[in-house]
């Protein structure tokens, strides 16, 4: 579904990326780990269309997307849940899921709102609220949910654990893991490796904007350098 290859990319002067390729099958969760800084998060900006690259190629069902604006890149089916859940705090629960549906034309977006407040209980009772004012787990919540109303054919999480307490974040692995049993392919970048190598079917090691490690999620969680520098054991 997703081919990364000899992806480079920075800001201003300072190089990023240095060559990273990776690939997403369909139905797969993919999990990237590594470091703060190693390059994961403008991996995921690049696919998205929110930086530009400076070399390699990133093709989304066999085209080309790399140089495609952000909005031309969710309709041709990605979306991402951001980093820090970012959602428009001014508005309601509900008005943020219609946001997620803007770029959809059909007329199913009442029952898969529905849909959403069935997956995510807490925000049904939530529906007139500001989005401003709930929890940080609430609000990851919805920016999951808002991400799903775009029906998208690859989900991308940008540390969706961040800033949470452990019993969220157990919620939060579960949510993706049920995300991934209705057939939404993932790409998850995650702080916690633990968390995202059980999630993952495979899973690449980011270390200094390079890919220096793959396997499946199992296989790396017994992997002694993944081990020592990510799982703490």
């Amino acid at each position: 579904m997703l081919q990364v290859k000899d992806l480079r990319a920075g800001y201003g002067k300072v190089d990023v990326l240095h060559g990273v390729s990776f690939e997403v099958k369909k139905s797969e969760c993919i999990a990237l780990i590594g470091a703060n800084g190693a390059g994961k998060s403008t991996t995921l900006k690049c696919v998205c269309g929110l930086i530009r690259t400076l070399g390699g190629t990133i093709q989304f069902e066999g085209k080309r997307i790399d140089g495609l604006p952000g909005h031309s890149i969710v309709r041709r089916g990605i979306t991402m849940c951001p980093e820090g859940r970012q959602v428009f705090a001014e508005m309601s629960v509900l008005e943020n899921l219609e946001m997620g549906a803007h770029t959809r034309h059909d007329k199913k977006q009442v029952s898969d709102i529905e849909e959403m407040m069935d997956l995510f209980p807490v925000l049904r009772s939530r529906a007139r609220q500001s989005a401003g004012t709930l929890s940080g787990g609430e609000q990851e919540m919805l920016a999951i949910a808002r991400a799903l109303m775009s029906r998208p054919k690859l989900c991308i999480f940008d540390e969706p654990s961040l800033g949470l307490a452990p019993k969220i974040v157990a919620e939060v692995e579960q949510t993706i893991a049920r995300i991934k049993s209705m057939g939404v392919t993932i790409l998850l970048v995650e702080q916690n490796a633990s968390m995202a190598l059980r999630l993952a079917d495979r899973a690449y090691v980011f270390e200094a904007g390079e890919v220096v490690l793959q396997g499946t999620g199992e296989e790396l969680q017994t992997h002694p350098e993944v081990s020592k520098a990510y799982l703490g054991y």
